[in-house]
């Protein structure tokens, strides 16, 4: 089956809130029945971290919870993401816009922060900060998984 809808999710190197986020999202999409349906991918604006996997403390606190983050790995945002993705979805202010700025004219995708308010980056801090990026992922993508829902109209 091909994917309707495509959602990337950004953060700043894509190692710790992007592929919590994308592991998350695709959980909550496959319990809603949307796993056919949605593609979701994870990038960052930085280039620093392409090619490694997910930070290893965002790993385990999502193992924690049932995600498996460890076949991810980071890649960059490239100007046809824009063209592949109908949603763009930024964790904080700072990566919105950039992804405004890299954004082609023509491009018709979607960009606003994903959980409606700043996802804090948790990498300099301790473990109290990803579990906070996993509390607020969750609720944002159970959001999400709803709001995709009626948009493809499987409700």
């Amino acid at each position: 089956m091909t994917a309707r809808l495509r959602v990337l999710m950004v953060c700043l190197g894509n190692i710790c809130r992007s592929p919590t986020a994308e592991a998350v999202l695709r959980h909550k999409l496959a319990v809603a029945g949307l796993d056919g349906h949605v593609e979701v991918d994870s990038a960052g604006t930085g280039s620093w971290h392409v090619g490694h996997p997910p930070d290893l403390r965002s790993q385990q606190h999502a193992q924690r919870r049932g995600y498996d983050l460890s076949t991810l790995r980071a890649r960059q945002v490239s100007e046809a993401d824009f063209d592949r993705f109908d949603l763009i979805l930024a964790m904080d202010e700072a990566n919105l816009a950039e992804l405004v700025q890299l954004r082609p004219a023509a491009s018709r995708a979607e960009l606003r922060l994903f959980a409606g308010r700043p996802v804090p980056d948790p990498y300099t801090g301790g473990p109290a900060g990803f579990e906070q990026v996993l509390d607020q992922v969750e609720a944002a993508s159970e959001a999400l998984a709803r709001e995709l829902t009626r948009r493809l109209g499987t409700s």
